[in-house]
């Protein structure tokens, strides 16, 4: 009989260091495809090489300990060991050598449908680093084995089908690009939205985060002796710590007819240059590196190089000519592209490189820059691509020059550049591209979706990006690309579920009917109502009690603002101050959380939308295809004092809109009341109850564990409560989401944000990153957003599954990794780990009845017995802007 296999991949958890028992993970996993077989084999391989697999004892987990132990001592790491291969820390290189040592791959009997292993034998998997990710293991259990067990002929046919699963894939998409191949990622300065401009680590890390065709990028610059260096600024002061060096040594020279005054390279020796260290977007990389020379970049092996010559002239002036440094280079020192802003030098260089593959690129600056040659401005020259083409085989352009920006910094009408250019034949590559600058706000802060824009369109897309963040250029070409029409995978496992955080309000202001219906568009499983309550019993959706946090109430009723101290420590304009009718003269306001530091949302919709009582949002959501609802209510103990009865309002709105009953969308409460949660576990059972912790949390203890089992089903947690962070570098995993897990608590993590603010170092100021890591290394059950369609975007794509081998995907952040390449004492001391949750913080007293008062127009209560303080009698102005500052203040890219 023949052999037939079939193979899974299964997902281990990132774990600590050290050597851990997986026999019972593994078996949950492949149980169901063993189960029959007679006879076989099966094989299980590891995808990792700082992590290894092997059999030893199942008993004892003094083994465990021992062994490592052992490989400690005969792998050292530290400043005294020998190791060069240090990039990730010194438990880099040990890390690789003790996988080899191991290995990565077993083979294990089956027989009568189990794993045949002795008694005390069990898989390990022994991972070897400090900080690790997941690791995935690709197990083959056979489908039917012959009764002789044909154990080589098992392990070819295991070989020829990966060869096989090769040929057969799916064809490559088309792509609009001249060669009609995949655009290329141009590494600006190697990964210098991270590293300092152009050093050791930019390219090294640009190298291993990057798609494997990845062009390394040089801006070529002199020293005295003429050496080239890599370095994007014609001045050095900027950018690295030179002025401090030599202080005396600034002076002015004219640039392009202009008096440029600073540092330059060709005033200093290479020797001076090599020993100058170079300033990193973090400030923790500042003056950690030297400056780069192109032979080092060489040594690097990249699969493209291309070296911009922006500055030819300036240094021509000066006796140093760009040729002939060419000319005199090996020939191993080979370029893929050499890019200038100058026709004369492309001209001249032609000769040069006529017989290589190197291509020659028209560099074009600002379009009222006039270029040197022929003393035309750029834009001019741009309208005369024929010319270009005499001497070129491509252009490099300013994004803008594809897509410009109106005057409000959204997306105008594209160009034909793209177009004309390919219909000469010439390529076209794209420039200006970070993921920490502000962009059009038509891609709502998720850089993927501006690199989508200029690759995958109807109408063109560019042969290459040059930019500052390759990794995130790399995950949308490779990723998300082709991929919008794909449908989303099923919610849970294998993915989690995506929840919105007062609909899609990063788009439009939160818990309006756009904010909903965008929401829904974009992919959200699960929409939100956060509860409100007017004075006159009206339930409402709307981010917070507090309206003038998310309404124009500052200045319609600023007589009415208040301090309750019971919902906030500042003042306030609270919804239960005011009529339904009242709140219905308000517009929505939409505040981003980092306005005031330029970045705003979607002015254009600012005070768009309309607000949405609690049985209209239902309404809503049952005419619609959303897989469910999440109720969530605040407060609730506190207005039962004001005569509202939040829990009666909401209980009353889902039974009329038969939430009761059996439905096709799943119910949520979620509420930070214990007491709240066990009401709504008697009045609805079906739903599922989800306990907020709104403060960071390092752990839960046991007894806090049984008491929220005793309540609720699940547990939504702050991202600060996921990772320890230190000076914005995440440092480890806490253990919060694996307690709650292991008790079968589900976990949701939120508030999740697409500006670049918002993400530590870690996540490569990249919301995708970001969502691959709850998703993929904690293993989150729903990730609460207030950007859904990032979140669809990621889950469409193939690269959100990890069982698939793919050449790239875009892979969960590694917590320490980062901060182990830090220079020590660049990093502010860590702070204390968060508090453990003790049953104190979850179990909240009964809900006191509703108190009966009337319900006539008149001013909020005021006096001890609510602890609320009008806020007349102070200067309510002052003490708005006082909470604005307050607000900012406490901004963190981890709430």
């Amino acid at each position: 009989m023949a052999a037939k296999w079939a193979q899974k991949t299964v997902v281990i958890p990132a774990q600590l260091r050290g050597c851990h028992l997986i026999t019972p993970k593994i078996l949950r996993e492949i149980e169901s495809d063993l189960a029959g077989f007679k006879c076989g084999l099966a094989h299980f391989f590891l995808q990792h090489t700082s992590a290894s697999l092997t059999i030893n004892e199942n008993y004892d987990s003094d083994v465990q300990a021992d062994t490592e132990t052992f490989l400690n001592r005969i792998v050292p790491e530290g400043h005294n060991a020998p190791w060069k291969h240090t990039m990730e820390g010194p438990d880099d290189m040990p890390a690789h050598i003790k996988s080899s040592m191991f290995g990565c791959a077993l083979t294990i009997p089956i027989t009568d449908g189990r794993l045949n292993m002795g008694t005390w034998q069990g898989i390990w998997l022994c991972e070897h680093r400090d900080h690790a990710t997941p690791r995935k293991i690709v197990g083959a259990p056979p489908e039917q084995m012959g009764a002789s067990c044909p154990h080589m002929f098992f392990i070819l046919l295991l070989l020829f089908h990966g060869a096989g699963a090769a040929v057969n894939a799916p064809p490559l998409p088309k792509w609009q690009t001249l060669s009609g191949r995949p655009p290329l990622v141009i590494a600006h300065g190697g990964f210098s939205g991270l590293f300092p401009d152009s050093s050791q680590f930019a390219y090294q890390f640009a190298l291993s985060t990057s798609l494997p065709d990845v062009a390394l990028y040089c801006d070529l610059q002199f020293s005295s002796d003429g050496m080239g260096f890599c370095k994007s600024e014609l001045t050095l002061d900027n950018s690295t710590i030179i002025k401090e060096v030599f202080p005396k040594m600034e002076k002015t020279y004219k640039v392009n007819g202009e008096d440029v005054r600073g540092w330059f390279s060709l005033d200093f020796t290479t020797d001076q240059l090599v020993q100058n260290n170079i300033f990193s977007r973090p400030s923790t990389f500042d003056g950690s590196l030297g400056m780069y020379m192109v032979d080092d970049v060489v040594e690097l092996r990249p699969p493209h190089i291309w070296l911009n010559v922006e500055y030819n002239s300036f240094f021509l002036e000066h006796k140093i000519s760009t040729e002939d440094y060419l000319k005199a280079l090996p020939k191993e020192f080979s370029f893929s592209f050499i890019s200038s802003p100058e026709i004369g030098f492309l001209k001249s260089a032609g000769g040069l490189f006529k017989q290589s593959k190197t291509k020659l690129i028209f560099r074009f600056l600002d379009e009222k820059a006039v270029e040197p040659s022929t003393k035309k401005t750029y834009g001019e020259l741009v309208k005369d691509l024929k010319s270009i083409k005499e001497f070129a085989i491509g252009i490099l352009v300013p994004k803008t020059y594809i897509w410009p920006l109106n005057k409000d910094q959204y997306l105008a009408p594209s160009t034909s550049l793209v177009k004309d250019a390919h219909a000469l034949g010439l390529e076209v590559y794209a420039s200006g591209f970070a993921n920490d600058a502000a962009i059009s706000y038509n891609y709502s802060y998720d850089p993927s979706a501006e690199y989508l824009q200029f690759i995958e369109n109807p109408d063109f897309s560019v042969d290459g990006l040059l930019t500052d963040f390759p990794p995130t250029a790399s995950g949308a070409v490779a990723c998300l690309a082709h991929s919008k029409g794909n449908p989303l995978p099923p919610p849970e496992r294998p993915r989690p579920l995506i929840i919105s955080h007062n609909g899609a309000s990063g788009v439009f202001p939160g818990s309006t009917d756009l904010a909903y219906q965008q929401a829904m568009k974009d992919g959200a499983d699960i929409i939100d109502c956060t509860v409100q309550m007017s004075k006159d019993g009206t339930a409402f959706c709307m981010p917070s009690a507090d309206l003038g946090s998310c309404t124009t109430a500052g200045s319609a009723f600023i007589s009415k603002g208040s301090t309750v101290h019971q919902i906030q420590n500042k003042s306030g304009i609270f919804s239960f101050d005011l009529s339904w009718s009242e709140i219905q003269t308000l517009k929505p306001d939409l505040v981003g959380p980092f306005a005031q530091l330029g970045l705003k949302r979607n002015p254009a919709a600012k005070n768009a939308g309309k607000f949405m009582t609690l049985p209209g949002f239902l309404d809503m959501a049952k005419a619609s295809n959303v897989s469910g609802i999440l109720i969530d209510i605040e407060h609730a103990a506190y207005l039962a004092t004001r005569g509202l009865g939040m829990v009666d309002a909401v209980t009353g709105a889902l039974t009329k809109a038969g939430y009761d009953k059996e439905t096709k969308q799943r119910l949520l409460i979620q509420s930070d009341d214990s007491s709240v949660l066990s009401a709504f576990k008697k009045s609805f059972p079906a739903s599922k109850r989800v306990l907020s912790i709104h403060t960071d949390i390092s752990d839960v203890a046991k007894p806090s564990v049984d008491d929220i089992k005793g309540f609720a089903d699940g547990v939504r947690i702050r991202r600060s409560s996921v990772a320890q962070i230190t000076g914005s570098f995440t440092t480890h995993f806490t253990n919060v989401v694996d307690t709650l897990h292991a008790a079968n608590l589900t976990v949701f993590i939120g508030v999740l944000k697409n500006e670049f603010m918002n993400l530590g170092f870690d996540y490569f100021a990249d919301p995708m990153v970001e969502i691959a890591t709850y998703s993929d290394a904690v293993m989150a059950d729903g990730l609460v957003t207030e950007f859904p369609a990032t979140a669809a975007a990621y889950f469409r794509s193939p690269c959100s599954d990890m069982s698939l081998n793919l050449s790239y995907s875009i892979l969960p952040a590694q917590p320490g990794a980062l901060v182990n390449i830090a220079v020590p004492g660049a990093l502010p001391p860590a702070g204390a780990p968060a508090p453990m949750l003790e049953p104190a913080d979850v179990l909240d007293p009964p809900l006191p009845p509703v108190l009966a008062v009337s319900t006539a127009a008149a001013p909020a209560p005021t006096g001890a017995a609510d602890n609320t303080t009008s806020a007349a009698s102070t200067n309510a102005g002052s003490s708005f802007l006082a909470a604005g500052i307050v607000a900012l203040l406490s901004l963190s890219f981890l709430q």
